[in-house]
């Protein structure tokens, strides 16, 4: 059974920079707005420790916190938030796709986007895995010429 991390927080409203900081904190560790100010990731051990890190952070900043493991009794809403973060990474692999695609692309920094979108793959996106085999094969092209 599927177990999710929920986080709640609340930070003062000034400096508005504490709010943004957190903000895109959530985003980079590729966190989904569930519901409200209930951000959610698969609960393992990365992201267990991850939320509690956070969570240390926002309560330097003065602000509350709230960080809860669960899971969903019915079968359907696993299924769409697994469909929800699948649709994250896979966005992201498409946009490396398209990148690919390009004469001039640049496999370095596609790499490395590759990289950062594979963090937050939390479901191992079939598009990942294209998105390397694209990748190794240009760098063993790049390799024998």
């Amino acid at each position: 059974m599927q177990q999710w991390i929920l986080f709640v927080y609340k930070v003062p409203p000034k400096p508005t920079s504490s709010r943004v900081y957190v903000w895109r904190k959530l985003k980079k560790l590729g966190a989904l707005l569930w519901h409200d100010a209930v951000w959610i990731l698969p609960a393992n051990a990365k992201t267990k420790e991850h939320f509690q890190w956070l969570a240390a952070e926002i309560l330097e900043l003065g602000g509350e916190v709230q960080v809860w493991q669960a899971d969903s009794l019915l079968p359907r809403q696993t299924e769409s938030l697994v469909q929800l973060f699948q649709a994250q990474a896979d966005d992201a692999y498409q946009a490396i796709l398209e990148q690919l695609k390009l004469a001039e692309a640049d496999h370095s920094l596609l790499s490395h986007a590759y990289l950062q979108a594979q963090q937050h793959d939390y479901f191992n996106s079939i598009a990942g895995e294209r998105v390397r085999e694209l990748l190794l094969s240009a760098r063993k092209g790049g390799s024998e010429q």
